[in-house]
Parts: C-alpha cells; sequence; structure tokens
C-alpha cells in the first residue's frame, strides 16, 4: 500500500458510524451482515449506512455480495492487513519480519492448505 491509499483507508475510518460498521464486518468474518443487519444493529438510517458504507467500499476496506433484494456486506480483511503493513513496515528497528506474525495473527488469514497432505 502507497501512503496515499493509506491516508484514504483512515479517513474512510475516521468517522464515527464507519469504525462501528468495520468493526462489526470484522465481528461476523466470513459470514458477513446484511445491510439491514447492520442498519438494525447499531441503529442507523438506512439512507445514512448507505452513504457510509459507500466510503468504506470505495477505499476497499468492504465488499458486498447481492443476495436477491438484500445485500451483504464482508470486511476486506487484506486491504486491513495492507493498511497494518504500511504501518508498521518500519517497525522493530526496520525488522518487519519480526512483526509478520503479529500481522497474520490480526488479519485472521485461513491457514493455506498444505498441499502434502490429502483433502479429507
Amino acid at each position: 500500500m502507497e501512503k496515499i491509499g493509506a491516508i484514504s483507508t483512515l479517513s474512510a475510518l475516521a468517522h464515527d458510524i464507519r469504525i462501528d460498521v468495520f468493526r462489526l464486518l470484522i465481528r461476523a468474518g466470513a459470514s458477513g451482515v446484511s445491510a439491514g443487519q447492520i442498519a438494525e444493529t447499531l441503529k442507523i438510517r438506512p439512507n445514512t449506512l448507505s452513504n457510509n458504507l459507500s466510503i468504506l467500499s470505495g477505499a476497499g476496506l468492504v465488499t458486498s455480495l447481492r443476495e436477491g433484494r438484500s445485500v451483504r456486506y464482508f470486511a476486506n480483511m487484506d486491504a486491513m492487513h495492507g493498511l497494518l503493513s504500511f504501518l508498521m513496515e518500519e517497525c522493530c528497528g526496520g525488522r518487519a519480519d519480526l512483526c509478520q506474525p503479529l500481522l497474520d495473527q490480526i488479519t485472521c488469514a485461513p491457514p493455506m492448505p498444505n498441499p502434502t497432505e490429502p483433502d479429507l
């Protein structure tokens, strides 16, 4: 991630509703949350939510999937990983490799399949 992208991402999160929405989506994980459920849980008017989801989506922090008449939203953990990596790239005296285990744990990346193990 470049500096301009990091600024855009941080700017999108720098709002009380948007950070609440993003944290809710992070808690939901891979199942995501429908727009109606977000509005109900956070007590946000639908038009206000729509505007804030557009900003988060524009910053690459949120993805969506249409399900009939509803839309389900997901936190884009790759974008969060990119932001955290950018912010921490000079950590530990320039030894970013020391921070990588922390980044991997924070972003909840699913384990990569081991090609030597057969699928069960």
